[in-house]
């Protein structure tokens, strides 16, 4: 048996900030993580030379210090680097053509003036202005900041003139942006631009993705200057270096440790049980980085009241992924691709219609170093959109689920042969993920992308749960789904935690204050 200060269930992104946060702040803690691989949906697996993204691939605001970046701010307090090459223009295929489109406010202007005309552009320019303060507001307090005890007086209160500034377009930012965009944009391809934009951020369109996402995407994307970010590695050397600057404050990873149970003793958590049956201790807290529904599986059935647990399985959660990972041959291809692409197939349908987006990247454009000589590395994927029940109780062992396979990926071949044309006689290493796939690789419930809790219906949960001891992280907690998001919520787990003190020294570090 071994004892810690502290567990934290599962290596994905917000565990990994929370651990290594906590690390930094002098907490033993030891990381449970039930994969052969860390990261969680950020992980990183080759094949034949071929490196492989298992899931995000998008990233701004990690390149320069200070960032609004929640995981930007995890990277400095934990004195870690992540190189990055910038870039600031993607592709589009919509219904209505093929463009590229670059971050900053001025280039969609352009766009808009070639789809809609005059009155477009002038209702995205004051849409901008219409931002400007929502977008002030969201990072008017640095996540870095904010803890879920009394303490968050003290390690708030050097940000209080500019929250009292802000404070009306703050709790507007609580609600749907739906509600700011139905004041200003009437034209249907700003608004189903906007809403694909949600969607890609939250798993929802704008009338269930809280204000406060799009404000932050806001100040980040259509700031001067403003550029795109991808990890030199991939994103598994995002994992890499939170696993270094955990490891480098003393922290320990433990990888096929697959937690079992939550250890619980006079209505506390203690600690963990792992299959091969042994037991890790914990004086201080068991924090599980797995989702909801996850969680409450690990936990004895009477450790928390059955009214909790009820109406937190009852979480609604976003759809699955459909997954193809290529290795091909580069030759000939022409010159101007992009690192990304985004498809719509018919705004009609709706942006969360099964299998109508679907995102592509191509990252070996920007690190050749993912791929051999010659070689693009591509990861597609329909964002959360491919529904699980028809799936679910298949046998992947069997020609029928083989044939789904074929068949539902055709959506991702057909959205990748609008770039490459002959892609198909490219492939070199062909993979198929489902969303058995994620559930099965990230022990993930039904392989959801994660709760689906629309703005204005109640805000995620904090980290705090019934259970004494029992702490949560990662995208069933505030402030939800998303890189930045999860790394917030490992943050906001860690500090909590530590004393008030040491949470401002960490601060005057990164330079919040």
């Amino acid at each position: 048996m071994q004892n810690t200060d502290i567990i934290v269930i599962g290596s994905g992104i917000g565990g990994l900030s929370c651990a290594a946060l906590l690390a930094r702040y002098g907490f033993n803690v030891i990381v449970c993580e039930s994969h052969s691989i860390p990261g969680g949906a950020a992980h990183s697996f080759e094949r034949n030379g071929f490196k492989f993204d298992s899931g995000p691939s998008l990233y701004s605001g990690l390149s320069y210090s200070p960032s609004a970046n929640p995981l930007r701010q995890v990277l400095d307090a934990i004195g870690s680097e992540l190189p990055c090459v910038t870039y600031d223009t993607w592709g589009c295929c919509l219904p209505e053509g093929d463009f590229d489109t670059s971050v900053g406010a001025e280039q969609f202007c352009e766009v808009l003036m070639k789809f809609r005309g005059h009155n477009a552009v002038t209702e995205w320019q004051k849409l901008q202005r219409v931002m400007e303060p929502f977008a002030s507001a969201a990072i008017s307090i640095p996540p870095a900041a904010l803890r879920f005890d009394l303490g968050a007086a003290r390690t708030v209160a050097p940000f209080a003139p500019s929250l009292v500034k802000h404070l009306t377009d703050i709790i507007k930012l609580t609600g749907p942006f739906s509600r700011i965009m139905n004041d200003v944009v009437k034209d249907p391809f700003t608004r189903n631009w906007l809403n694909l934009l949600c969607f890609l951020l939250s798993g929802l369109p704008a009338d269930g993705t809280s204000a406060a996402e799009v404000a932050f995407m806001f100040a980040d994307w259509y700031r001067p200057d403003a550029v795109l970010e991808y990890p030199i590695g991939g994103s598994g050397a995002l994992v890499d270096t939170l696993v270094e600057g955990l490891e480098r404050h003393g922290g320990k990873l433990i990888l096929g440790a697959h937690v079992e149970q939550v250890l619980v003793e006079g209505d506390r958590a203690v600690g963990v049980r792992l299959r091969d049956r042994q037991e890790i201790r914990a004086s201080k807290a068991v924090i599980s980085n797995a989702s909801v529904w996850d969680t409450l599986k690990l936990l004895p059935e009477k450790a928390i009241p059955k009214q909790y647990r009820t109406k937190r399985q009852a979480t609604p959660e976003c759809d699955s992924f459909m997954h193809l990972h290529l290795g091909i041959d580069a030759q000939g291809l022409q010159s101007n691709l992009r690192c990304h692409y985004i498809v719509v197939n018919n705004w009609e349908l709706g942006v969360s219609a099964p299998q109508n987006v679907v995102v592509i990247s191509i990252p070996s454009i920007l690190d050749p170093s993912l791929a051999p000589p010659g070689k693009h590395v591509i990861h597609v994927y329909t964002p959360g959109n491919e529904p699980y029940a028809i799936w679910q109780g298949m046998d992947r062992r069997k020609e029928e689920y083989a044939e789904q396979k074929r068949s539902r990926a055709e959506v991702m071949w057909q959205a990748l042969q609008r770039i490459i044309p002959d892609i198909r006689s490219r492939c070199e290493v062909t993979l198929i993920g489902t969303p058995l796939t994620h559930e099965r690789f990230l022990r993930r419930h039904q392989g959801s992308y994660g709760p689906a809790i629309p703005a204005g219906s109640g805000m995620f949960p904090g980290p705090g749960t019934p259970l004494a001891g029992l702490i949560c992280c990662g995208d069933s907690t505030f402030p939800g789904i998303g890189l930045p998001a999860v790394a917030a919520s490992g943050m906001i787990a860690a500090n909590t935690l530590t004393s008030v003190n040491k949470h401002l020294a960490m601060l005057q570090d990164i330079k919040c204050i």
